[in-house]
């Protein structure tokens, strides 16, 4: 009989591991980033998460081409929350993943060093839209300015999707083009950064296999007529046919963030709950790592089901139009000039 961890493994060949700015049920706040002292912002605004995350890895690189060597994961949650709390942002990080990790180790961001490094950007102000926001296209800027500056991304293999006129339109079928094309490019070795600034959202769930009754969802710019992206469909298209020996990081700003990706680990407080109720062969315990003081390790969480992952199916070769879509975005990619907004509020 295989373990858990083999069958995790067969299911999610990639190593995931996702940083989310709060609990499924927390809102995501805004900011004034100047307050959080990054070097050289792009505008006031942006989100609280970002920004956080950030100044903690700015602090440690000093701006230089190195990863996170010497801080471990729960040295950055924590500052992070440290962060937030000094500006008075009630938000909680969180970190999930695709593997056991002690979070006592390191941070790792960057996978072999002759491996690739892509990208995929997303900032969602929903221009002239009930609910318009204004530090998202910041947010992106401010991620790709690190990629670039402190971890040698590429601009030629960054898709920047923003509702800014300039770029790829946010849309519900950019944003799912933009994963498969990111799951298709990737090969092992490679290094994977995807991040999300917009709206979230909660849905009533359609299979049963949220605990709570309720998928966590990203809001594509045109959600009123395309419909809102659920933790299934990321799950599907993103995270479960990402290859082996890929290292893929995850940042989620937004709100109802903390399981979006539906990953099989998280934190050790809530699985100490799964154990002590009546699982069954196939609701598996994962674990999120919550930056709250309390937590101190990753466990599996009970009520991940993986009955649910295997019935995934793979995602299909997209070919010409992948292509032409990559080269689109990537065409369009890069840092564009400062958006002096006030605020940003994810709702």
């Amino acid at each position: 009989m295989p373990s858990f961890q083999d069958r995790i493994n067969s299911e999610i060949p990639a190593e995931v591991h996702m940083i989310s700015g709060c609990h499924d049920v927390q809102t995501s706040a805004d900011a004034n980033i100047t307050s959080f002292q990054l070097p050289n912002p792009a505008g006031r605004a942006g989100g609280a998460c970002t920004a956080a995350l950030l100044q903690v890895l700015y602090k440690e690189n000093g701006g230089g081409p190195q990863d996170c060597s010497d801080q471990s994961w729960v040295e950055v949650l924590r500052a992070m929350r440290n962060n937030l709390d000094a500006k008075g942002y009630s938000q909680v990080p969180q970190l999930s993943s695709s593997r056991m990790i002690d979070v006592n180790d390191r941070m790792s961001i960057v996978n072999h060093p002759s491996g690739t490094k892509r990208a995929v950007l997303i900032g969602i102000n929903y221009v002239g839209q009930n609910g318009e926001l204004s530090g998202c296209h910041n947010d992106v800027k401010n991620i790709s300015k690190y990629l670039q500056q402190c971890l040698g991304f590429q601009s030629n293999n960054m898709m920047v999707l923003m509702d800014d006129g300039m770029h790829e339109e946010p849309t519900y079928n950019n944003m799912m083009r933009a994963f498969e094309w990111i799951v298709k490019e990737s090969q092992p070795g490679d290094t994977v950064w995807i991040h999300y600034s917009g709206h979230g959202g909660r849905v009533e769930d359609q299979n049963g296999d949220e605990e709570d009754g309720y998928d966590e969802t990203l809001i594509p710019v045109d959600f009123q007529s395309s419909g809102q992206i659920r933790d299934d469909d990321l799950l599907k298209y993103l995270v479960k046919p990402m290859r082996e020996g890929v290292l893929m990081t995850c940042l989620m700003d937004c709100c109802h963030s903390g399981t979006v990706l539906d990953l099989p680990y998280r934190s050790a407080k809530f699985a100490l709950q799964c154990l002590s109720s009546n699982s069954s062969a196939n609701s598996l315990c994962s674990n999120r790592f919550v930056a709250d003081g309390d937590h101190v390790a990753m466990e599996k969480n009970g009520n991940f089901d993986l009955s649910h992952l295997i019935e995934v199916a793979a995602i299909g070769v997209l070919g010409a139009e992948v292509a032409s879509f990559a080269a689109a975005a990537a065409a369009s990619s890069g840092v564009v000039g400062e958006v002096a907004d006030d605020c940003c509020v994810i709702l």
